[in-house]
């Protein structure tokens, strides 16, 4: 699943390559897709133009002249920029026709993503319940303090946890979670003072890393917009084999239903 480092750069590619775009048509080949009307959805879209783009979480935010349009790629969804010569297969759910001659192609091989219009003046601080944006002063070691109380998840499972914080997903997870020395399956009661500091730390650092390598591509989830992640060649744990510090074997176990690699040496 792409997360916040993949989401970012496909918003900021989607920027570069559509900002000032004008929308003239809109094909909804699957509407479930979709969680609004496909007529609305596409009679509201026609003649609106790409304006600002921005990302909450792992949603994609791109306003329009008068409605937010919002995307969430889920698993494998992707966006295509192409000729409408260019053949579409049975994956490519939603199209938009741009007033240059390009279409916007949307393709999901699992049909898990999803779209929907919402008013420009949503409020995105609370929504969906997302927690707070890595980046965000508010995401501090205080804060995972007050989070944590009375809880004992793993800080694994903590990380992905979307009301804890926003965009964070398994590959990452578990680079935090080495770049910490703690180990994925540690309760997060016994995290101490120091852990929390170089959680909010080690995730900003993580992240921002991630975000200029253009994420990483060790799942089947690529941008297609011309851009390719290679965040996968700086992996400390995620799906390796011998940890790169101490030379010793990564163990991997599950942890809420999700793979977890760690090295047994270098975290506790």
């Amino acid at each position: 699943m792409p997360e916040l480092p993949e989401v970012e750069t496909v918003v900021r590619t989607l920027e570069h390559q559509i900002q000032g775009r004008e929308i003239e048509d809109v094909a909804v080949r699957t509407p479930m897709i979709l969680e609004c009307d496909p007529d609305q959805f596409r009679k509201t879209l026609i003649g609106q133009h790409f304006r600002t783009f921005e990302r909450r979480g792992k949603y994609l935010l791109l306003y329009m002249d008068s409605v937010l349009f919002l995307s969430h790629l889920r698993m494998e969804g992707k966006y295509y920029l192409q000729a409408p010569e260019e053949p579409l297969d049975r994956h490519m759910h939603v199209i938009f026709q741009l007033d240059d001659g390009r279409q916007l192609r949307y393709r999901d091989t699992r049909k898990f993503g999803r779209m929907n219009l919402l008013p420009m003046d949503t409020d995105l601080l609370t929504f969906h319940g997302l927690g707070p944006e890595p980046f965000w002063d508010s995401f501090n070691a205080d804060y995972i303090r007050e989070y944590c109380k009375g809880r004992k998840e793993p800080v694994k499972s903590l990380l992905l946890d979307q009301h804890f914080v926003a965009g964070i997903g398994n590959i990452y997870a578990d680079e935090i979670c080495f770049a910490c020395g703690i180990r994925p399956g540690r309760s997060c009661a016994r995290m101490t003072k120091k852990d929390r500091e170089n959680l909010v730390t080690e995730t900003r650092r993580i992240l921002t890393r991630a975000i200029a390598a253009g994420g990483t591509t060790i799942r089947s989830y690529t941008s297609s917009l011309g851009v390719t992640g290679r965040f996968q060649l700086e992996c400390m744990v995620h799906e390796q084999k011998v940890c790169k510090v101490c030379g010793n074997e990564i163990r991997m176990k599950w942890i809420g239903g999700r793979s977890s690699y760690y090295c047994p040496h270098c975290q506790h």
